[in-house]
């Protein structure tokens, strides 16, 4: 059992929600960025989604998206990420989540990036443009190597598509809760309660819900619904807005302790 797959397991069984940041990895900086998750896991974090950038995340908002653009020009790579989640083991036993696009690992090669994964030190990986239906290659090669996989769950997902989706995810089904992009929301959809109950009864997994939670308000009525709280655009956007990116790690975590209270 990996850490993502324990971490869930003892939350569950305590029946506390878990709390699940997203940053994109090498925004500012690859050392920045490794501060960011040392302070995200001593602030309550429960997993780290660590952002592969990527030059077209489709996927992703305006706020991802330049974040994803500011990392390509440091010149970071999936390489460099897996080499960044090696240093981050050192220092760190917080579960690590990959969020990619398949391009890169496509170039990368599923059988090759699925051991050099492991072999860093992460524990799963969301493949945002990559189905289930044509997933079997990519499954089994992160499955030898102990690695976690997660799909994502729509609002328009048929009752068929979410027991795929549900077979498919070992530990968790990430949710969106909005159709779109990622981003900032002002509020939440009228009917999460109702849609959060459906996804978790169709595919028989603990629920994550992602896409538009921004505040503490909104995070602590999210745990109560879900397994999982999932907060990137607006973590990504006050590291972006951190004039002296030497206190990123420091105000990045401040912003987690507020959603992990909120949260638990």
């Amino acid at each position: 059992m990996n850490r993502i797959s324990r971490r869930f397991q003892e939350l569950v069984t305590c029946g506390k929600s878990a709390f699940i940041p997203f940053i994109t990895g090498g925004d500012p900086n690859l050392a920045v960025s490794e501060d960011i998750v040392v302070a995200l896991e001593e602030n309550g974090a429960d997993v780290v989604e660590y952002g592969v950038p990527y030059s077209d995340p489709s996927g992703d908002g305006t706020v991802i998206q330049e974040a994803s653009f500011r990392a390509l020009q440091e010149g970071v790579t999936l390489h460099g990420i897996l080499a960044s989640v090696e240093r981050i083991r050192k220092r760190s036993q917080a579960p690590l989540l990959l969020f990619t696009y398949y391009n890169p690992l496509l170039a990368y090669g599923e059988a090759a990036f699925a051991r050099d994964a492991a072999n860093a030190g992460a524990d799963g990986v969301l493949c945002v443009d990559l189905p289930p239906e044509e997933a079997d290659a990519y499954r089994n090669a992160l499955r030898s190597n102990s690695l976690t996989s997660v799909f994502l769950a729509a609002p328009t997902s048929t009752d068929a598509r979410l027991a795929l989706i549900g077979e498919a995810c070992e530990t968790f089904v990430y949710y969106i809760s909005r159709l779109g992009v990622t981003g900032a929301r002002a509020g939440l959809t009228h009917d999460l309660a109702r849609a959060v109950s459906r996804v978790r009864e169709k595919t028989g997994k603990p629920i994550a819900v992602g896409f538009g939670i921004s505040t503490p308000e909104q995070a602590h009525i999210v745990a109560g619904l879900a397994e999982g709280v999932v907060v990137g655009s607006a973590l990504v956007h006050l590291i972006a807005q951190t004039q002296d990116k030497s206190k990123a790690a420091r105000q990045a975590g401040a912003f987690a302790a507020e959603l992990s209270r909120a949260i638990k």
